[in-house]
């Protein structure tokens, strides 16, 4: 059967007819049978009735479905199509299990949404993400439940991570930050230097390993009093348990790698490491001679040798624009250091005057100034007297021109020999240590924001840490992966002077001016670029009538912006 359009004329007027016929054969001829007039029928409807006959399938116009949930999709397919193809389930454990699952989707969470677990739980169904991982439902019990037993693979995962990322150079950099808690109940909360500008608040410390690169490796905590050394020392002890066998290179700096964690490496068959001195050791070296400032006149790096040292190389660097910038801090520092001691001195004559507002006695105005000085951390450069109603300073121009000699210079030590690192890598391998610091602002700022915590039992603080740790892993891998969209230099050159600043590209510099990528796209912020892969919606439609078995997913048009991450990803752009 068939739709026949039929045109007549008569009486120079035309008309259309529209018949419903059946086409069949007799005696060898094809015939046509009018079944019915279609005539009268709305244009739409004889539409459907062709289109029906012709095979194709109906459905009822947008009046007649209902649209039950829009959720943001296209963050979470890149994010968690990422980590599949990453293999970071199989890092966590080589069997598929629901625990599993859920420590997947705490970590997509945490770079998706980063919040409590409570929070969490009521946030897994406004994505995709919950569904797409099958725990939509999930309550926060089975989210601690899911944190005990990621805690219980933490040694095989970070043995995992060691040995896919150590590579054939063996070198690894360590550090250590702190982040404040919420609640005094955790063994570890104690109080320490908080590096969070919170020290009215209890914290803990974690030390994070990572490769050369900034991959992070393995990742402990400790108590929040906690010295730096003492961390590097179990660091150490657990690598060399866990590789006897590796000739690994330590980089860390001066106050985490210190004398005397020297002389305990060096009780450590093969222990080798990179690190700096303190400037009290650089200025005995100048004042010695054995740094003189004749060793930069051609060059800006210069390997040396000191008794006190044997058996270890030191380069001696010296950049120009560190020494302006140091010069330039210290003089600020200086000056706001004058404005307040000459508010204090100010104070001191109306005290003598018998003014009110004023201060009086030698104990007191002490005090004050000790206040004043250590504030900016300038109390060496200046020469205070204190009397019981006087008060003069007047900057130590001795101390302010020792301290200035020795601005841009630093010195690195190591042991490493000169066949595994030439000087200027020795340099370089230092100035990686840039990379544990990019990682900590990743946990503490808006990326994963690893702060506050507020979980009471160790065991949970140690396994939020690790989650915290997977979920930068899995950030670092994506930000190399999608650096044409965002503010990274994607291909930095090589650095031909490794004291100087590190260049960057043409392409970095023309994409920083134009905020366009070579296609035309905006380039982004990490965070910037996720919200807008998020507005790929996937929305579930049911026909009017039918029960939720006739549900059905429709994705929104993907943009030309997802169109290209995903194809940096190297994942299949969401059709379905």
């Amino acid at each position: 059967m068939h739709v026949a359009k039929v045109v007549s004329r008569q009486g120079g007027r035309e008309y259309v007819s529209y018949l419903l016929r059946q086409t069949y054969r007799e005696d060898g001829k094809v015939k046509n049978r009018t079944l019915a007039n279609l005539s009268a029928l709305p244009e739409s409807a004889i539409d459907a009735i062709r289109r029906t006959l012709a095979g194709e399938t109906l459905v009822p116009n947008a009046e007649d479905f209902t649209l039950q949930r829009s959720l943001p999709h296209g963050h979470v397919a890149a994010i968690l199509g990422s980590a599949r193809k990453l293999g970071l389930d199989r890092l966590l454990d080589a069997k598929p299990s629901r625990e599993r699952d859920l420590v997947l989707a705490m970590i997509v969470a945490r770079i998706v949404a980063p919040a409590s677990k409570l929070a969490t739980t009521r946030l897994l169904g406004t994505t995709t993400l919950g569904s797409l991982l099958n725990v939509e439902e999930a309550k926060d019990a089975e989210l601690y439940a899911a944190l005990d037993w990621l805690l219980e693979r933490q040694e095989a995962i970070e043995g995992r991570l060691l040995r896919r990322h150590l590579g054939q150079e063996k070198v690894v950099l360590y550090d250590l930050t702190s982040t404040y808690m919420e609640g005094e109940c955790c063994p570890l909360t104690k109080r320490g230097y908080s590096r969070d500008g919170k020290p009215t608040k209890a914290q803990i410390e974690f030390g994070l390993l990572t490769t050369k690169d900034g991959i992070p490796l393995a990742l402990e905590a400790y108590a929040g009093n906690t010295g730096d050394p003492t961390t590097f020392a179990d660091q150490v002890e657990k690598l060399k348990k866990r590789f006897p066998d590796q000739s690994v290179i330590w980089v860390a700096d001066r106050g985490m790698l210190t004398n005397a964690q020297v002389v305990k490496l060096q009780e450590i068959k093969g222990a080798q490491w990179v690190t700096a001195l303190r400037s009290p050791a650089i200025k005995r070296l100048v004042e010695e001679g054995t740094i003189q400032p004749s060793l930069f006149d051609e060059r800006n790096l210069a390997e040396i040798a000191d008794a006190r040292f044997p058996g270890e190389r030191l380069v001696v660097c010296y950049n120009p624009l560190l020494a302006d910038e140091r010069a330039r801090k210290r003089e600020e520092l200086l000056v706001a250091t004058e404005a307040e001691l000459a508010k204090v001195a100010a104070m001191v004559e109306r005290g003598a005057a018998g003014g009110r507002a004023g201060l009086k006695g030698a104990a007191a105005i002490g005090e004050r100034v000790g206040r004043v000085v250590n504030k900016y951390k300038m109390a060496k450069h200046f020469v205070r007297t204190i009397g019981e109603d006087s008060f003069s300073y007047h900057r130590d121009e001795t101390a302010i021109t020792a301290e200035g000699a020795l601005d841009g210079i630093y010195v690195l030590r190591t042991n490493v020999t000169a066949e595994r690192l030439e000087t200027p890598d020795v340099v370089l391998a230092y100035k990686q240590l840039a990379h544990v610091e990019r990682a900590f602002r990743h946990f503490k700022l808006s990326d994963l924001e690893v702060r506050p915590i507020f979980h009471h039992l160790e065991p949970r603080v140690r396994a939020h840490l690790l989650l915290c740790m997977l979920a930068y892993w899995l950030v670092h891998h994506l930000q190399a992966a999608l650096a044409p969209l965002l503010f990274v230099d994607e291909a930095p050159p090589a650095r031909p002077d490794p004291v100087a600043k590190a260049p960057r590209s043409d392409a970095a510099k023309r994409k920083d001016c134009s905020k366009e990528t070579t296609d035309k796209l905006p380039v982004q912020s990490f965070r910037t670029l996720l919200a807008n892969l998020a507005t790929l919606a996937r929305a579930s439609f049911i026909p009017a009538g039918a029960d939720a078995r006739a549900q059905f997913f429709k994705l929104s048009q993907p943009t030309k912006l997802h169109d290209r991450a995903f194809a940096l990803l190297g994942l299949p752009l969401p059709t379905k």
